[in-house]
């Protein structure tokens, strides 16, 4: 989420890569707006709205799609929030409307605010794709492409559980109510640590996906916890932010993390011991999918309606492997 967003099982000081792919659901390309149209794919003018223009993230994910597009010989442009917010995003999606595009990629930032200027652009031909994050309403879009984040969040939880030795309290530090992604992420998480009965699991704060809040929060909790174990952070700004109070605190390293994502300064908390464990989306893979099916769209051919992507569990240990590294988000294309 621009800047935004950010999976586990047992599975700390593994090098292995977990395909948490969700089976892609084939259905025909005959839903709303997704007619194919003679041509095929070249020349059609496609749009992306990433959740947070500024974010490793959503800059891997646009870069992998540019590249794609282009490669398609597509009409091919991005954007982003400034920040997480549908009032941000809303006049973006509004003004990539009034062009009428072919395709439209977008991570949207609420799983319902957006829905009615959705359906608006969809019903006037316009193919959307949803990337990242969802909506509730199922009649939007003619793919889905993002990680299993429930699942994510269970593997969090098994991972930071063997870390804490399955005993004292743990918390979730998120981003807000109501984003599909991280959601999903807590309820894995949540029903997943259940299964460790000696760990008091507090109840989840969130930070409005503001580092500085994170960082406050859990020197906050320090205080008031102090058998705080473990803290699981629903995304990459709030591992940043966990990441500061925890040393702000002296308690880097002593108090263990398990955070969603692979952003550059993840990757630095990582090395330095802040952070123990990163779950890394991949983000390239879902902006090329993502092209991909508004290609097939495009020429009539079957369109997936679900498409999950892989994720990997990065220690300290195993970051330095190629098959590990190559998830690491970019800052630039």
């Amino acid at each position: 989420m621009p800047s935004i967003r950010s999976k586990r099982r047992v599975l700390v000081a593994a090098s292995t890569v977990l395909a948490l792919a969700g089976a892609a659901a084939c259905s025909s390309s005959s839903d709303s707006g997704s007619s194919g149209s003679a041509g095929g794919a070249s020349g059609k003018k496609v749009r992306l709205i990433t959740g947070v223009k500024s974010d490793p993230f959503y800059i891997t994910m646009t870069c992998a799609a540019k590249t794609e597009a282009k490669a398609k010989g597509m009409d091919f442009t991005a954007d982003g929030s400034a920040q997480w917010d549908v009032s941000v995003q809303r006049p973006l999606l509004d003004s990539v409307a009034a062009t009428r595009p072919d395709g439209l990629m977008i991570s949207p930032v609420d799983t319902a605010a957006l829905t009615p200027s959705l359906k608006q652009i969809q019903s006037s031909g316009t193919k959307v794709a949803l990337v990242d994050t969802t909506v509730t309403d199922s009649s939007i879009g003619i793919t889905r492409i993002s990680s299993d984040n429930e699942k994510g969040g269970r593997v969090a939880a098994d991972a930071l559980a063997k870390l804490m030795n399955e005993k004292g309290s743990a918390i979730v530090i998120s981003v807000k109510p109501g984003v599909s992604t991280t959601d999903a992420r807590i309820k894995g998480f949540t029903e997943e640590m259940a299964k460790y009965p000696k760990i008091k699991l507090l109840p989840t704060l969130y930070d409005n996906d503001l580092p500085a809040t994170a960082a406050s929060q859990i020197q906050s909790t320090l205080a008031a916890h102090p058998d705080l174990g473990g803290v699981f952070a629903g995304n990459t700004n709030t591992g940043q932010g966990i990441a500061t109070g925890l040393k702000q605190a002296g308690k880097q390293g002593a108090v263990k993390v398990a955070a969603f994502d692979a952003e550059p300064d993840e990757i630095a908390a990582l090395k330095a011991g802040t952070l123990q464990v990163l779950v890394a989306q991949d983000p390239a893979a879902i902006g090329k999918e993502a092209v991909d099916q508004l290609a097939a769209a495009f020429e009539g051919k079957t369109v997936s309606k679900s498409v999950g992507t892989n994720m990997v569990a990065i220690t300290k240990a195993n970051m330095n492997e190629p098959a590990v590294s190559k998830y690491f988000y970019k800052s630039g294309c």
